[in-house]
């Protein structure tokens, strides 16, 4: 049974007390916290296991080698890829989106061909192709969204033509928690025979993942974000795809054979996996996979939602004191909330959280370009998992009340000094 009162139990960090009160942490789309499960298989690997993979036939090597290899089996099961094969071992998202942007795309892409984003997009699935723009000749198209905070797939069809090579598009936003026609957008890009890139980033953590069901042809999510370490993350490509591609990042453990004329390139995954992996974070993001097959990701969807629906409900509390952004429906929203607190700046709002012990992230959580759609300088943002409660949602809102009282006071508070530059999610 899912019950995130004896979920809690496994997260050492949440008996950490904040200004005297217990954490309530809702910044769980910037980064998850980890139990003592994945905490305890990092500890063990290094303390019983620890040597260099691939490199070796001493019995440590052998460990540690067959230890990596099972933890890309593990997230095979995870997402239900087609073979271990396709999983490709990264630094995070954003190290995933570059190596298909430059490893297929300045292979594939010419001079006016067309890449098509979204406004909603982080600037990890917005700024690579960008670049590979850039370097090729290729046009960025931007598809737009609606004042309810939805894609605009109207625009989205008009955006995509003949032309079209690259579809690129969250699975689920970080600012608006809308969870988009995964579906919808692959039957329009392969119409063209253009290639579906899915940011993942906030999905795959959250919800089952199908990568066949999908039919994307890639996949990209990151490990901290799901329990597992920071500096894990996982690029999916359909096998076919990845061995056409071109390896971005060359070196050590890429390569069968290397003469001064010729280069063999390994086999998938690890001709992508350069140089000595953060092996440690393998195993614990395997590890922090099994945790979430255990609990089940229905179950972890139907929690969230539920969470979403008890939040949302609770925020007509608030009236005109607070705006917010993105679906008003919980079916098609992930566990996120941006807001803002009418007449104070989001920083602001978010240190005075702080003061409650409640966790939230504030700014425009890299995606600059949504926030100017929106027509705002920065939100502040609650984003739940599997940990945390209605109880913990009912000490937000009394603290938001409790804001909304001192505005008068808040408002006089410096804005200078609390802004900050967004440079994470």
């Amino acid at each position: 049974m899912f019950d995130p009162k004896e979920i809690r139990k496994d997260f050492p960090i949440l008996e950490k007390k904040i200004h005297g009160r217990p954490l309530i942490y809702f910044d769980n789309t910037a980064t998850t916290q980890k139990p003592r499960q994945v905490i305890e298989a990092i500890v063990d690997f290094y303390t019983k296991h620890y040597a260099n993979v691939h490199r070796g036939l001493h019995t440590l090597s052998q460990e540690a080698s067959q230890l990596y290899e099972e933890a890309h089996e593990v997230l095979a099961k995870f997402i239900n890829a087609y073979s271990w094969e396709e999983i490709v071992f990264c630094n995070n998202t954003t190290d995933a989106i570059n190596i298909i942007a430059y490893g297929w795309g300045l292979k594939h892409l010419r001079e006016g061909d067309e890449i098509v984003i979204t406004v909603m997009d982080h600037h990890s699935n917005m700024l690579p192709w960008r670049n590979v723009a850039k370097l090729t000749g290729a046009k960025i198209k931007y598809v737009d969204i609606t004042d309810e905070g939805y894609l605009d797939y109207e625009d989205l069809e008009k955006k995509i033509t003949e032309k079209t090579k690259v579809v690129a598009f969250p699975v689920m936003s970080n600012v608006l928690g809308t969870i988009n026609d995964v579906k919808r957008i692959v039957k329009l890009a392969h119409s063209v025979g253009a290639i579906v890139v899915a940011d993942g980033a906030q999905s795959v953590p959250h919800m089952p993942t199908d990568v066949r069901a999908m039919n994307v042809d890639f996949l990209a999510f990151s490990g901290h974000k799901m329990l597992g370490p920071t500096g894990t993350g996982v690029l999916w490509g359909r096998k076919d795809i990845l061995e056409d591609m071109m390896p971005f990042k060359v070196g050590g453990d890429t390569i069968k054979d290397v003469t001064l004329d010729n280069v063999i390139w390994h086999d998938l995954p690890w001709r992508f996996e350069a140089g000595t992996p953060n092996i440690a974070g393998g195993v614990g993001l395997a590890e922090a996979a099994k945790y979430l097959m255990r609990l089940g990701m229905e179950n972890v969807r139907a929690h969230e939602k539920e969470l979403v629906a008890y939040t949302l409900k609770r925020f007509d509390e608030l009236g005109d004191d607070v705006l917010l952004t993105g679906p008003r429906n919980p079916e098609h929203r992930g566990g996120v909330i941006s807001f803002n607190v009418k007449d104070l700046h989001h920083h602001v709002v978010g240190q005075a959280l702080d003061l409650f012990g409640i966790a939230v992230r504030t700014g425009m959580h890299c995606a600059h370009p949504l926030h100017y759609r929106l027509g705002l300088k920065g939100t502040v943002r609650a984003s739940y998992y599997i940990y945390n409660t209605k109880e913990e949602i009912d000490i937000f809102i009394d603290a938001l009340k409790e804001i909304i009282k001192m505005r008068p006071s808040l408002k006089k508070m410096k804005e200078g000094m609390t802004d900050l530059i967004c440079t994470g999610t």
